[in-house]
């Protein structure tokens, strides 16, 4: 770790000695205030509550089934105890498999935020590209990826003309901006 700290700071002053200038943008304040993001989050989270949902009820299904099954074991013989015993772990099976699909490292939540996501980090990425050309930096820093930022100058920090640059963009495009007061941050 003090490895990395060293090498970002070596970057910074080789960076200073060669006259770049740095800017810094903040992308998680950014995408809150993309009324397209907004909404498309809203879908996904709608289903993803959906999914919740479904989880639930298979869950409650399977608690119910084994514990019904639980307190008639003893009437149950032969093939009737085999027949609910396999209802009961083909059900725990369905529930287990449900929530690896849904919400597992590969499931379909993770792959539909990243989905999500991609278009917008491409926009943010391409408007952060266009106005660091324009204000001639050679370094921008994303402070909302766990990046330290003891002290920043006001004037180095670009997250506002990005935000505008998008809604620009997205305004040109067709899409009204849901610009509610004033987006310039203190």
């Amino acid at each position: 770790m003090n490895r990395l700290k060293i090498a970002f700071f070596a970057t910074i002053v080789a960076a200073a000695a060669n006259a770049q200038k740095i800017g810094v943008v903040d992308t998680n304040y950014i995408l809150a205030r993309m009324p397209q993001y907004k909404e498309a989050e809203a879908r996904l989270n709608s289903q993803v509550k959906q999914w919740e949902e479904e989880v639930q009820r298979l869950q409650t299904e399977y608690e119910t089934k084994r514990n019904t099954f639980e307190n008639e074991k003893i009437l149950l013989v032969g093939d009737q105890l085999k027949q609910r015993e396999q209802e009961i772990k083909d059900l725990d099976a369905k529930l287990k498999n449900t929530v690896s699909q849904r919400f597992g490292t590969d499931g379909e939540m993770n792959r539909s935020r990243s989905a999500l996501v991609k278009p917008f980090q491409d926009q943010i990425w391409n408007a952060i590209k266009t106005m660091s050309e324009k204000n001639n930096l050679g370094i921008v820093l994303d402070k909302s990826n766990n990046i330290s930022v003891i002290f920043l100058d006001k004037k180095y920090d670009y997250t506002d003309k990005v935000l505008d640059l998008l809604l620009q963009k997205n305004n040109a495009a067709g899409a009204e901006p849901k610009k509610t007061g004033n987006n310039k941050r203190n």
